[in-house]
């Protein structure tokens, strides 16, 4: 994603980089602190390794991330969101907020 096509709408923004439930729910577990990559696949049953896999490199192409890779045997491989993840402390506590205030008719399929 080049900069010269990001959008200047921040909501736009956000969501050209979030898109998608399990990159909000990815940080929402590293929140917690650091992770491995197994202790994030089972905090998120039905997540892909694929999947996985691609929001934390691109987590860590954007800075959001850090992968530290540890010379040990087995690798140890740590994720951990930068002081830029952290940020999105805030928007994650409006998130649940909303979702937890909104009535359960809010989510009740119409079709």
């Amino acid at each position: 994603m080049e900069k010269d096509f990001l959008p200047e709408c921040g909501v736009a923004r956000f969501l050209t980089l979030f898109d998608g439930a399990w990159a909000t729910l990815i940080v929402r577990e590293l929140l917690h602190g650091p992770h491995r990559f197994t202790e994030l696949r089972a905090a998120l049953p039905g997540i892909s390794a694929h999947t996985l896999t691609n929001r934390l490199r691109l987590f860590e192409t954007h800075g959001i991330v850090t992968r530290t890779a540890y010379p040990e045997i087995p690798p140890r491989v740590v994720y951990e969101l930068t002081p830029l993840g952290h940020e999105l402390r805030d928007v994650l506590d409006a998130m649940n907020a909303w979702g937890t205030a909104a009535p359960d008719s809010t989510f009740v399929s119409v079709a």
